[in-house]
């Protein structure tokens, strides 16, 4: 997967471009959409659900706590900019690699 087109690294930590599709049946990474990678997530764009259900999903993915998950723009869109601290471009890189070949290895 062509990760370089939505992880930036960042003095305080990785961004991720990412494109949400809320009220999805379950949470999961779908793969790229553009310069974005495409999550869905089963919350409902209501009060912050779909945000927070997104952060917890990409906190538990990579391996951190949700404290290091932080939605830097996109509160109000399906455009997001969420940045993570405490790991390296390779390790989230490598997180979201096996998320999604483990998804895809479900479904043959």
């Amino acid at each position: 997967m062509e990760w370089a087109r939505c992880l930036i690294e960042k003095s305080e930590g990785i961004e991720i471009r990412i494109y949400i599709q809320p009220r999805a049946s379950k949470t999961e990474i779908v793969g790229l959409h553009g310069e974005a990678l495409k999550i869905r997530v089963a919350s409902p764009p209501v009060d912050g659900q779909a945000n927070a259900e997104l952060c917890r999903f990409l906190a538990r993915h990579v391996g951190i706590p949700r404290q290091y998950v932080q939605l830097k723009s996109g509160v109000n869109s399906r455009q997001k900019r969420v940045l993570i601290e405490g790991k390296t471009l390779s390790d989230v890189a490598a997180a979201l690699t096996e998320s999604l070949s483990s998804k895809n290895s479900e479904h043959p």
